[in-house]
């Protein structure tokens, strides 16, 4: 068979196993693994390493934000650095503005990436309202779309819910064969704690971190497996930043609750000492739940070691430093707790796992490819994503082990102002995107068309 494209001589990561052969690509699908392939284009792929193309199934872009606050990233230029970073699809939350419900805020970020993406996208629900209209059709009505999976939120005044209103919005899951994500903090705990601060004069940006401590991680955590228990459905936890809390899942998983976890890169290469800088810098590092110590540090890593997490994503939520809209919003100076939630990743997230897992020996090559692709496709209902197989999409992205790269502000292509990983060293680089068989990225920089396209999901009925 001839093909229209050729990897040749790559060491290739398929789902089992790791093997130098070839891969064939006719009409944007892998159409051939094997060796001595023919086709009408060519790459030759000596010395790199072939993975699935990237999934990051946490990502934020064009979100509201508050009032006069805007996010850094649009899709044309959040896709852009996804590309160059080695991801192929991103997911991103759409979020119901006030008054507007969740089918005008999808038909909003239909809108809003129509035409401007450089890698294909996947869209998460928000449900920030357990109304009827909510639960009773709109729900039933995106999911039968291919919006199988979306978050509630624990946390964050106007959009957390009540257990008894996340049990109703677990209900729907079950019964539409949907996937629940939880953002797992306790707001009243850390309400109290934020008053107290406040009380006291501490609002430097490092009592973000001081008011959001492990403990309210961890109880919310053990409370959202519960109410999965009692709902009969699995859940994602999304971002876990500790031992303790990775410890209830697994406690959870003993006991037959089927529980998903995720990690970032903040929590394996940041700490709370981040944020502790002079005057306003430490705004830069503000994210939820914060960066931990060293000891979390380790928990993290070993969880991923041992196979404790499933998938690995970047909670990619950028705004400008130097930005009255961004992270100097208003009143922002004035207390810790007006300072806009997150930081860009989206770009930075496979490089820093695989200098962090790979190069230093903690996983294989096979378990990177699974906690950033294979296993997002799998959990999500990406059925055409995620592994180098026959029948799936040309999504693959060439990496070179060897290249050493300093992160800076200056190399990357996200919309934010500055990385929270200036001067981080990394080994291992993706070289090469190439998303249903056309180039993306080349050699760091975006090349081609905006070809993205929305992927519609099965429902996933899944299971860790």
């Amino acid at each position: 068979m001839f093909h229209d494209l050729v990897v040749q001589n790559a060491q290739v990561v398929t789902s089992g196993a790791v093997s130098s052969c070839d891969i064939g690509i006719s009409q944007g699908q892998i159409t051939a693994l094997g060796i001595g392939l023919t086709g009408a284009e060519v790459i030759d792929a000596r010395g790199l390493i072939a993975m699935p193309g990237g999934i990051d199934s946490h990502v934020h872009i064009s979100q509201p934000s508050g009032p006069g606050i805007e996010m850094a990233d649009d899709f044309a230029s959040a896709t852009r650095a996804a590309a160059c970073g080695g991801n192929t699809t991103v997911m991103p939350f759409c979020l119901p503005e006030d008054g507007k419900t969740l089918r005008e805020a999808v038909a909003a970020y239909l809108a809003k990436a129509d035409g401007k993406c450089m890698t294909d996208v996947s869209f998460h629900l928000i449900v920030k309202s357990a109304d009827p209209v909510t639960l009773g059709q709109d729900l039933p009505a995106l999911i039968a779309k291919g919006m199988t999976s979306f978050k509630v939120f624990m946390t964050y005044e106007g959009m957390r819910l009540t257990d008894a209103e996340i049990l109703q919005v677990m209900d729907v899951a079950r019964e539409q064969g949907a996937l629940t994500m939880v953002h797992a903090e306790n707001e009243d705990a850390i309400e109290f704690l934020r008053e107290k601060a406040e009380r006291d004069g501490r609002i430097q940006p490092v009592h973000h971190a001081r008011t959001r401590p492990v403990p309210v991680e961890r109880e919310a955590t053990h409370r959202a497996a519960m109410l999965a228990e009692v709902a009969d459905v699995p859940v994602m936890i999304v971002h876990v930043s500790n031992g303790a809390a990775l410890d209830e899942i697994r406690r959870a998983r003993a006991r037959g609750v089927r529980v998903f976890a995720e990690t970032c890169p903040q929590y394996i290469t940041l700490t709370a000492d981040d944020l502790d800088r002079a005057g306003f810098e430490g705004a830069k590092w503000v994210c939820s739940p914060p960066p931990r110590d060293t000891d979390e540090q380790a928990a993290i890593l070993a969880g991923l070691e041992q196979g404790a997490f499933d998938v690995f994503s970047s909670d990619h939520c950028p705004f400008r430093f130097a930005d009255p809209a961004g992270k100097d919003a208003p009143g922002a100076r004035a207390s810790f707790r007006n300072i806009p939630n997150g930081i860009p990743g989206v770009e930075t997230r496979l490089p820093i796992l695989f200098s962090e897992g790979v190069s230093k020996g903690r996983i294989s090559l096979e378990a990177f490819a699974a906690l950033t692709a294979t296993n997002h496709a799998r959990i999500y209902g990406l059925e055409r994503k995620g592994a180098i197989a026959v029948g799936k999409d040309a999504d693959i992205v060439l990496w070179d082990p060897a290249q050493t790269r300093t992160i800076t502000q200056d190399i990357l292509h996200h919309g934010s102002d500055y990385t929270p990983w200036e001067g981080f060293e990394v080994t291992g680089w993706p070289v090469r995107t190439i998303l249903r068989g056309q180039t993306v990225m080349l050699g760091g920089v975006p090349v081609g068309t905006a070809m993205g396209q929305h992927v519609a999901r099965a429902k996933t009925g899944a299971r860790p």
